[in-house]
């Protein structure tokens, strides 16, 4: 089964079989040949896939794990800023994106702040990027200061903008107008009768306005109410701002303030990068909260959706009857359209023309649909939830279908909360994650930039992981990053490979949208798709992507009997709970299923035209195209009602899955891609538990290897066996491990059999170790957590273990296998969390412990399984072994006062909280015990 020990990357050319060497030495001779003998010659399949394992062992470094580095303060100083830098090189970790936040700390003398924006802070910007260019680092920039996009160069005139609705009781025909601000219309009012009708007929426009007051037309009755309309300012102000970037958050649909801000922020922080561009400019969060409305909303409305929205107007803040869905529809789309005319596509240029990228996270408020990733050149996600509609697969799926090879998402946010608490294992746990949805590219949250003179463990921001050398695990940190890099890199290659297409019903979220209730449209769609549907998907052997009307009608194409966006070949497409669908979408998906595609409704079936403006003619011919395809004994389509207890078997009955587990649930993930010579397959354990099943995947005629990720090593794998419909692997994989598994017509040499066929001799480590901590040496008559003594319970660092064991001649046999083994931990029971994720796992290692036999590197142990093959580095006699562990640094903080912001707060105002940091306790630390020495 694949399983095997975690050695360093650093002794990879010790540890590699012989003819792994031939697969180097055939890569360098292919690549040596392909430059020096004229014309190019495509690579073989068999020297593409020797290429890619030389790759895959070594990645390059644009496939390396990128930190969003927080510039509190601004209080940075060029010597800083270069250790930082320093720091990220020497822990695996590629580039940053350049993020300036609140400050941290008063200036005393030792800490002095730049005001964002400033001669002086350009210069420390610019520093910053000349010497990332040196050291062969990505730096990307945040175009502004915390976010959304806003500052002191916004006036309230290009603020963001709301309709704000006004509502009162009438006692006579004079009705005083609301309180009307700098920056603030009045758009129109309209007078309701009581009792009467649900309709729009029931709204009055006042048509005069004098003396501050509407009039009515007659004396007012009891519960008459007037509505006041008003162009307003959400009053909305950039968040976590650096000094001298607060302000008001620009109105995303106004061109002329995305111009001016462009301008003002953009261009300046552009003189910055004489030397070299960033890689990419970078907009965080859209979380323009309440942003709704923008000057010229009317005219716009009308030219898009073809009617006058103003008489219409009441339908955004009350029930007018079966129309008021329809026309929050056009108002929502026409939101969206708004935004991509003059918010992506400006942002696009700009950046094209400053000769870098566009990197966004692109979902939120204003309600950015899934086609709208199309304008970006680096779509970007967020979330660990894999199982329900989430940014992380919202941003991979547009990546898919338009076309971009790379997929990042902001990573470890919220990460096993309070900040210092993430260990190595929740950084891989989450991860896995992320690359389950098809992201290539992390981003992590985050490094925060720490001044000399602040007190351990440094700054930290108020709602993050921290993952600088501060963390006392950092020994461990290159072996993490050459994980994460490896998953990235094979996450790269060919294309996706998802089946299934899972519609996104955006008609529907857009008509849930209502004055005073504009939220993320994502969220939207994930209350609309539910919490059933993708579990079901998964559970039954397929991965899936999202798409949306657009994507169907620019790039879908019926290729035999598969719907095709893009370079994806989709076997099936699901509409989840969709009730009103354009009818271009519904007759493309006609077309699919007469070419012999499938299609399954769930929950209900599509039975509406979305808009107002709907024709009757179109909204006939979707009922009767949605009867033809689910409806009575002859429908062409597929129905299921309960999602959760038939969708996956429907689907397995008409597709034939792509790894079908011989254990039932979605607790093991896959990701799979596709190139010229290999099948690639991504699997992760999501749980606290060994799972040990048999996996069939839909490949046949090739073999299959198990590319540890790990460690970097390559061996075939296990006998395979031939299933119903393709090649059949057994597999344990230890609590939150993951495999890759590689497809291809290679055939590596048999690897001389070292396998564990039956124990030998085990030996109990676990007393009389000898321990260095904190300046102190002892005896450990038992291994224990060293937080049970006092002296050491708020001790946060490394401690030293020594000891040294005999070795018999007759273990270093050929054929013998020598572990140390730390036990396999122990389950968690689950429990809710307030934020992020964590991992469910007591394990023996806390948190991380980096391995030597006779002063030579064995490798590091920070997740399962806690044990490492140490025969290479034993001799026959004596032998010394030396552990290094490091804890986190909570341990430290639970044993001190937090500081105390008080006079921060009073000199900028409150611009963060810190979170989850109250309650502090110690965390058990160090070897927790049994060791063993097993023989094999």
């Amino acid at each position: 089964m694949p399983t095997g020990g975690r050695r360093s990357d650093t002794d990879m050319k010790i540890i590699l079989p012989r003819q792994f060497v031939r697969i180097f030495l055939s890569a360098l001779l292919i690549i040596t040949t392909l430059v020096s003998t004229g014309p190019v010659r495509k690579a073989s399949a068999q020297e593409s896939v020797d290429i890619l394992a030389g790759q895959f062992i070594n990645p390059p470094d644009d496939a390396k794990i990128m930190m969003r580095w927080w510039w509190f303060g601004p209080s940075v100083t060029k010597e800083r800023l270069e250790r930082e830098m320093l720091l990220m090189k020497e822990g695996g970790i590629g580039g940053f994106e350049i993020q300036p936040v609140y400050p941290v700390a008063l200036d005393d003398g030792k800490i002095r702040t730049i005001p964002y924006l400033s001669d002086e802070f350009l210069d420390v910007l610019r520093y910053a990027n000349r010497r990332a260019a040196e050291l062969g680092l990505r730096v990307d920039l945040t175009i502004g200061s915390g976010w959304p996009y806003g500052g002191p160069s916004v006036p309230v005139t290009q603020a963001a903008g709301r309709l704000r609705v006004e509502k009162t009781r009438p006692v006579s025909r004079r009705v005083p107008l609301p309180d009307i601000s700098e920056g603030e219309s009045l758009i129109a009012t309209f007078f309701r009768r009581a009792n009467g009708s649900q309709t729009i007929e029931a709204f009055n426009e006042i048509a005069t306005i004098r003396d501050s007051a509407a009039w009515l037309p007659e004396v007012p009755r009891t519960g008459d109410e007037v509505f006041f309309f008003i162009a307003s300012r959400t009053g909305m102000m950039v968040k976590r701002p650096a000094i001298g970037a607060e302000g008001f958050v620009l109105d995303h649909y106004d061109r002329s303030a995305i111009d001016d801000y462009l301008k003002n922020v953009g261009d300046r922080l552009m003189r910055s990068f004489d030397y070299q561009a960033p890689y990419a400019i970078f907009c965080d969060s859209l979380e323009v909260f309440n942003s709704d409305w923008t000057g010229d909303y009317l005219a716009e409305f009308e030219k898009r959706r073809g009617y006058d929205l103003k008489p219409l107007l009441p339908a955004l803040a009350a029930d007018i009857g079966p129309d008021t869905e329809s026309i929050r529809h056009d108002w929502a789309m026409t939101l969206t359209e708004i935004f991509n005319d003059r918010f992506l596509a400006p942002m696009r240029d700009w950046a094209k023309t400053n000769k870098t990228r566009f990197r966004m996270q692109g979902y939120g408020i204003p309600p950015m649909t899934l086609s709208g990733n199309a304008y970006l050149d680096l779509p970007e996600g967020e979330g660990s939830q894999w199982k329900v509609v989430r940014a992380s697969r919202w941003a991979a799926s547009a990546s898919h279908l338009y076309g971009k090879p790379v997929t990042s998402s902001e990573t470890w946010t919220w990460l096993h909360s309070p900040s210092f608490r993430a260990t190595p294992l929740d950084i891989k746990a989450e991860a896995d994650l992320h690359f389950l949805q098809g992201i290539n590219q992390l981003i992590g949250h985050g490094w925060p930039y720490t001044a000399d003179a602040a007190d351990y463990p440094g700054w930290r921001f108020y709602a993050a992981g921290v993952f600088n050398e501060k963390n006392p695990w950092w020994p461990v940190m290159p072996d993490l990053s050459k994980y994460l890099q490896r998953v990235s890199f094979m996450l790269r290659q060919g294309l996706p490979a998802n089946d299934i297409a899972l519609y996104l019903p955006t008609s529907d979220a857009w008509t849930s949208y209502s004055n005073g209730r504009v939220g993320y449209l994502i969220e939207r769609l994930r209350d609309r798709v539910g919490s059933e549907c993708m579990p079901a998907i998964l559970g039954a052997g397929f991965n899936l992507d999202f798409f949306d009307d657009e994507a169907l009608n620019k790039l879908g194409r019926i290729e035999g009997n598969e719907m095709a966006m893009g370079v994806n070949r989709y076997k099936a497409v699901i509409l989840p709970n969709v009730q009103r669908i354009p009818q271009a979408t519904l007759q493309k998906l006609e077309a699919f299923v007469d070419q012999g595609g499938v299609v399954i409704a769930t929950r209900r079936i599509p039975e509406l035209a979305p808009g107002f403006k709907a024709s009757a003619d179109e909204r006939s011919r979707i009922r009767q195209i949605s009867a033809r395809l689910f409806e009575g004994t002859n429908a062409k389509a597929h129905f299921v009602r309960d999602e959760k207890g038939a969708l996956g078997a429907k689907l397995a009955s008409l597709v034939r899955p792509d790894v079908a587990f011989s254990q039932p649930g979605t607790d093991i993930g896959f990701i799979h891609r596709s190139t010229e010579s290999t099948e690639i397959y991504f699997i992760a354990n999501t749980t606290s538990s060994t799972r040990s099943f048999n996996a069939e995947f839909r490949v046949r005629g090739m073999n299959a290897e198990i590319w540890d990720p790990l460690t970097g090593s390559i061996s075939p794998a296990p006998a395979s066996q031939k299933g119903v419909s393709g090649t059949v692997l057994a597999f344990e994989i230890e609590p939150y491990g993951s495999r890759l598994v590689v497809f291809s017509k290679r055939t590596l040499p048999a690897v001389s059999a070292r396998a564990a066929t039956g124990l030998r001799t085990e030996i109990d480590l676990s007393s009389d170790w000898r321990l260095d901590i904190d300046g102190r040496k002892k005896i450990l008559p038992q291994l224990k957590s060293w937080t049970d003594d006092d002296e050491h319970r708020y001790f946060s660092g490394t401690a030293v273990y020594e000891k040294t064991i005999q070795v018999a001649a007759e273990w270093l046999q050929k054929s013998f296998e020598i572990r140390l083994d730390f036990g396999s931990g122990m389950a968690l029971v689950e429990q809710e969390l307030r934020n992020g994720m964590r991992t469910w796992l007591d394990a023996p290692v806390r948190d991380a412990a980096v391995i030597s036999v006779n002063g030579n590197r064995a490798g590091s142990l920070w997740c399962p399984p806690y044990s490492i093959d140490i025969t290479r580095l034993l001799k026959v006699g004596d032998n010394t072994l030396r552990i290094e562990v490091g804890n986190t640094a909570i341990n430290h903080l639970a044993g001190r006062r937090l500081p105390d912001y008080r006079l921060l707060n009073l000199r900028y105002g409150e611009r963060f909280k810190p979170q989850d940091m109250d309650n502090l306790e110690p965390l058990p630390s160090g070897l927790l015990g049994p060791v063993r020495l097993l023989v094999r």
